[in-house]
Formats: structure tokens, C-alpha cells, sequence
């Protein structure tokens, strides 16, 4: 029996030996090392004192960390005018998109609205997006104003809806209020998530949710406060889910203008400054836009070109130079600015249930918009001087790595001081 053991216990030990040690467990991938984004973020009428209210713990530490400023919008201080002027450095008076409504002699008994996606009314400009296709820089946007229209395209307008030819961004959505703000954040992050060749490296993101409120609620109230906390979670929102991915991002967060308190007792009727037979109005609101009657020019300039209370008329080839506004053709041959908290309504029919508006001089302090820039390519440097608005697609080029274009109205200048140069690229 003890050979039996002892035979048994060699073969034990003999298949020990042959028995290879176990593999050892793989290490995991390392993680992709990524290049930074560059992301720019509208939050529409967007004080640039709101930022002061204590209520936005994101934004607050994104500037403290970064650069902000108190932005001048372009003039008129309108939601298209200004969206299109920050992404193409051109003023409203050169991109032709001069007003939220307008007209074209080209186009006549046609009214561009904010939901005209036709080319021809977007051609003359070129966005920061259309510049960076061409190059090769891939981008995406989420509802930013104009980033759904193909330009450089055609459209017949027996066709409305088929463009020709003419450039988009690799990605981009229509716009869409139900989409909440959480969908909007979750897609651009969607959208950082892919493989690199598919991955944008310029987004643009637009929020509404402040504008809304301030409008409907004036930029005083409590609720227009509460919807700036809402909007500060939702770029808290962005920013974690960027560090969760470790996508690094270069972020520019503007507003298009600010928003002043206005009243049903602060109302203009251009009706009775002028005989509604001598002109058509095209637009009224801080502001009115007009044009007379053929034959009626010389009565419309003694009823409009005098003295008035809180509203300034001119010729557009007379209004004054600081606007940089008059000499498109697509602004209407007189225009008349209310004071700060003054609107202008066309008759005793029109309504306002608003409590807050913008559109008023570019220069009056309600109007200052938000800026906010942080990231790798950003030195921490805290307030700026205020400067145009212009001014941002300059930046943006540079975070992207595009040559400065010549003939624009902006440029980099304000940013040279905090620029770190290759970071961003």
C-alpha cells in the first residue's frame, strides 16, 4: 500500500508541474488621451449682471477660473442679428441679417421671420462652422439661430423647401422649444462620446430657458432668477459630463444681449406721431422700422423727424455712426429708437403682455450680454474690459486653430492677453 501512496503522490506532483501557471490578468486600455473642443454656449438674454445674483455656482466658478466681461451687443440688440454677428465677426449691417423681421426688394410681399431657413437671406455672411467644414474641422450645433440653413445654397421659392447645394455643419439640429435643456446637454455630450474621426471639435449649444422668463416676467422678477439657477445646473450639467469622459473643452458662454424692464404704461403708438396713411410699418417693438407710402415721404419726415418724447427718429442713411446700422438694404428707410423701458406698438389695437424687452441702444447697461471663457487654451485673468461682440468669432477661430480672416469687423485683441497659444488646437 505505502508504494501505491507513494506512486500515486508522484504522479500528483508530476501533473502539478506540467500544469502551466495561470495567464496573467490584461491591464486595462489606457485611456484615449483626448485634444481639447472648443465649445460655445448662447444662453440668450443673458444679463451680464445676472451673474451677480448668487444663484449661478457653475457659471461663477467657471469665470473665477477663467476670463468673463460685461459683452457689448451689435445694434439692433436683437436675438438673430446677434447670434449671427458673433459667429461671423460681421455686424448686422453686413451679415443682412439686420432684424429678427424683415424685408428684401428682391423678395417682394416676403417677410423673413425667425424661422427662415432659406439661403438667400444668410448668404452674405459666412459662420465660424461653414469656415471650419471647409477646412476640414468637423462641428456640430444644437439649435444655435442660422446653424440649420445650408450656406451658400440656393432655393427656388416654388420649392420651398429644397436647397441647393451650400454647407451646414457635420451635425446639427432643428430648433425646437420641447426639447428641454437637459435633451439639449445630453446630445452635445452624445455627440463627444464618438470615435475621434467622428467626433466634432467645435459645438455650439443654445439655451432659451432666461430669455423666456425675462420677457415674460421682466428681469427683475424672482421667476427670471429662478430660470437662471436652472440654466447654471445645466452648464454644471456639461461640465461634469466632460470631466466624466476627461474631454477637456475650451468653453466661450455669451449672451446675445440683455434684457431691460418695460410696462404697459411706457407704450408709443406710432400712430399718433404719424398718419398711418403715409407709411408701413415692418417691425415695432423697442424700436420701429418703417416706410412711406410712395408720394408720402415729405409728410411721413415733418411728423417723424422732429422731437419726441422718448423715441429718436432718423433717416437710415442718419442714423448715428456708433450703431454701425443703415446702410443695408434691408433696413427700412426710417427707424425710430424708444428710450430704455420704452416700446413702440403700432396702434391702440396692439398689445403687450411682456414685462421685460431688449432691442434698445447697444451701449445702455441693461443691454450688456454675458461672457465667460475657460480652458486650456484660456489663462485665468477674471474681468475684462468690455468689448464688442463681434469680437468672439475671431476667438473662436483661434481655439480651433483658423487663420484670422481679414475684413472683419472683429478680431482677437481683446484675448491676447489670456490666449494660451496651441492649447486649444
Amino acid at each position: 500500500m505505502t508504494g501505491w501512496v507513494l506512486a500515486l503522490a508522484a504522479l500528483a506532483l508530476s501533473a502539478c508541474a506540467a500544469t502551466p501557471p495561470p495567464a496573467p490578468i490584461a491591464s486595462a486600455p489606457a485611456a484615449e488621451a483626448r485634444a481639447p473642443v472648443t465649445i460655445l454656449v448662447s444662453i440668450d438674454g443673458f444679463r451680464a449682471d445676472y451673474l451677480d445674483r448668487g444663484v449661478t455656482p457653475n457659471l461663477s466658478a467657471l469665470a473665477a477660473t477663467g476670463v468673463k466681461a460685461a459683452m457689448r451687443p451689435s445694434f439692433p440688440s436683437k436675438t438673430f442679428p446677434n447670434h449671427w454677428a458673433m459667429v461671423t465677426g460681421l455686424r448686422p449691417d453686413r451679415t443682412g441679417i439686420v432684424a429678427n423681421e424683415m424685408e428684401d426688394s428682391e423678395r417682394p410681399g416676403e417677410i423673413f421671420k425667425t424661422t427662415t431657413d432659406d439661403p438667400f437671406w444668410w448668404n452674405a455672411a459666412e459662420p465660424v462652422w461653414v469656415t471650419a467644414e471647409k477646412a476640414g474641422i468637423r462641428t456640430a450645433t444644437m439649435f444655435w439661430p442660422g446653424s440649420n440653413v445650408a450656406i451658400g445654397g440656393t432655393r427656388a421659392r416654388e420649392w420651398p423647401n429644397d436647397t441647393t447645394g451650400g454647407t451646414r455643419p457635420e451635425d446639427w439640429q432643428q430648433f425646437n422649444m420641447a426639447v428641454d435643456n437637459n435633451q439639449r446637454v445630453n446630445s452635445v455630450l452624445d455627440w463627444l462620446r464618438r470615435p475621434s474621426p467622428i467626433r466634432p471639435k467645435l459645438v455650439a449649444l443654445y439655451f432659451d430657458t432666461i430669455d423666456t422668463a425675462g420677457h415674460r416676467f421682466g428681469p427683475g422678477d424672482p421667476r427670471t432668477t429662478t430660470a437662471i439657477r436652472e440654466i447654471d445646473a445645466s452648464i454644471g450639467q456639461l461640465v461634469r459630463g466632460l470631466a466624466e469622459m476627461g474631454q477637456p473643452a475650451n468653453l466661450v458662454i455669451v449672451a446675445d444681449h440683455g434684457m431691460a424692464e418695460i410696462s404697459k404704461d411706457r407704450v408709443i403708438r406710432i400712430d399718433q406721431i404719424a398718419d398711418p396713411a403715409d407709411y408701413r410699418v415692418v417691425e415695432a417693438t423697442t424700436y420701429v422700422s418703417l416706410a412711406a407710402v410712395p408720394g408720402h415721404e415729405a409728410a411721413l419726415e415733418a411728423a417723424l423727424l422732429k422731437p419726441h418724447e422718448h423715441l429718436t427718429c432718423w433717416r437710415k442713411a442718419e442714423i448715428p455712426a456708433r450703431f454701425h446700422y443703415g446702410h443695408n438694404p434691408r433696413v427700412p428707410p426710417y427707424f425710430c429708437l424708444a428710450d430704455i423701458g420704452w416700446v413702440v406698438v403700432k396702434n391702440a389695437s396692439s398689445r403687450t403682455s411682456d414685462n421685460g424687452n431688449h432691442g434698445y441702444d447697444n451701449m445702455a447697461p441693461e443691454m450688456a450680454a454675458l461672457f465667460i471663457a475657460n480652458g486650456p487654451a484660456i489663462r485665468p485673468a477674471g474681468m475684462l474690459p468690455s468689448f464688442d461682440n463681434v469680437d468672439v468669432a475671431p476667438l473662436i477661430r483661434d481655439l480651433i486653430g483658423l487663420p484670422q480672416a481679414s475684413g472683419l469687423d472683429g478680431d482677437d485683441a481683446p484675448f491676447q492677453s489670456v490666449l494660451i497659444r496651441n492649447r486649444g488646437k
